[in-house]
């Protein structure tokens, strides 16, 4: 993995960490947070992140 991949693989698991909280906290919808996963995937391209989503 680069040093850009693993920043990418950073961010989205950052980001994603956070969206999860907001999930578990009635802030955002499953359907919300399935467009929101999608949306960071784009932004990020991760390669770890892909393999744990599901």
């Amino acid at each position: 993995m680069s040093d850009e991949q693993f920043e990418r693989e950073k961010l989205y698991q950052a980001s994603m960490e956070m969206f999860r909280m907001m999930l578990e906290n009635g802030l955002i919808t499953e359907k919300e947070y399935a467009v929101i996963d999608t949306r960071m995937k784009e932004k990020y391209s991760p390669i770890i992140g892909t393999l744990l989503s599901p």
